[in-house]
């Protein structure tokens, strides 16, 4: 009865180091890295995430994280993804714009969305199968995982107080679309790297520039070299961060673990909103302790942005189809949503709704 009793425990014991064997052989190794480097904040927010993989799904994955810069420059990250030389990658969907024009308003809107909406819009409007959509063209998955609202502004050294001072300015901006807004509205836009920023507004390369969020902005140095702050963040109404995953990695994945990269994404989106908006709120109090001179755009300016706003994203509508379904899934959020927001006002988002672009045009050119 002993010999048996042993005999069972010794088995017993045996399937149980093969199975923790099996853990431990089963367990993925990535190698991730971003398109930021350690000295801007937004890499916060793929450091989040990767830490609650690590502690969530630690037996099935290990994540080994590599800031910006040190693996390969930001501009690699995509094509190094794509081929699997890494497994994943932090990202800001709009620098692969030239890649496909749908990637820009899957990042960033001019005067449209504010964060909310990229929340609402990706967990239950739709969004999340159109990002998966347009990185699929690439070999990717890709996981929303970062939200922040509406961008700082323009800052520079000398004060631009309504959009007649943009005539002839030369303003660092990112994305198409705001572009194209930017030259409708008679300025020029600059296209520099982040990290670029700071030396051009200091030597007078350009008479403004835009790049992040106050909390952001404030750490990247800027209050050093710009006395002048233009408010609000009319062209990145709210950002997207996300990261990229080779598809040949995601599909290694078991079901469980890759619900679980989700459900860490999902939470790395509301926890980012919330440190976002807490850094915006101390940034700026710290930009006006250094003796800022802040000057916020009047309704009617703002309004005029609205109706360019409008027709631009019209015309890149009926250049790309993709473009085109993407920014008709965004209008029909925000129509469907106006209803709720507009009774429950004030205690609603304050965003305006009643001069959005044609979804009937964006319509007419999707089925051209």
């Amino acid at each position: 009865m002993k010999q048996t009793r042993f005999a069972l425990t010794g088995l017993a014991a045996g399937i149980a180091l093969a199975g923790l064997a099996t853990t431990a052989q089963a367990q993925e190794s990535w190698t991730m890295t971003t398109t930021w480097p350690d000295n801007l904040d937004l890499i916060q927010i793929d450091r989040h995430w990767v830490e609650l993989v690590n502690q969530l799904a630690g037996d099935e994955l290990n994540i080994e994280f590599y800031a910006g810069g040190t693996l390969m420059p930001g501009t690699e990250v995509f094509d190094a993804t794509e081929t699997g030389s890494i497994q994943a990658a932090g990202d800001w969907p709009g620098y692969w714009a030239g890649r496909s024009p749908a990637f820009s308003p899957l990042a960033t809107t001019t005067s449209l969305f504010n964060g909310v909406d990229y929340l609402n819009w990706i967990t239950q409007w739709g969004g999340y199968d159109l990002y998966q959509e347009v990185y699929g063209q690439f070999n990717m998955v890709y996981l929303p995982y970062g939200i922040t609202n509406n961008e700082s502004g323009f800052r520079g050294g000398t004060p631009i107080e309504s959009l007649a001072d943009l005539e002839g300015k030369r303003l660092r901006l990112s994305g198409r679309d705001q572009g194209r807004v930017l030259e409708k509205l008679g300025g020029s836009q600059v296209t520099l790297a982040g990290g670029e920023i700071y030396q051009a507004i200091e030597r007078g390369v350009v008479d403004g520039a835009e790049f992040s969020t106050p909390g952001v902005d404030y750490k990247a140095g800027f209050s050093e070299v710009a006395d002048y702050w233009l408010t609000p963040g009319w062209h990145q109404s709210a950002s997207v961060f996300g990261v990229m995953i080779n598809k040949d990695a995601w599909d290694a994945l078991s079901e469980e673990t890759q619900e679980t990269l989700k459900i860490a994404a999902q939470a790395n989106m509301a926890w980012s909103l919330a440190w976002s908006e807490k850094q915006s709120t101390e940034g700026t109090a710290k930009f006006l302790e250094d003796g800022t001179t802040i000057n916020q755009l009047s309704e009617e300016d703002l309004a005029k942005i609205q109706d360019i706003t409008n027709e631009v994203i019209v015309q890149g509508a009926c250049e790309d189809p993709m473009h085109a379904k993407i920014y008709h899934s965004m209008i029909s959020y925000l129509q469907d949503y106006a209803q709720w927001r507009d009774v429950s006002v004030p205690f609603n988002m304050s965003r305006v709704t009643d001069n959005l672009p044609s979804l009937e045009d964006i319509e007419a050119c999707m089925n051209q």
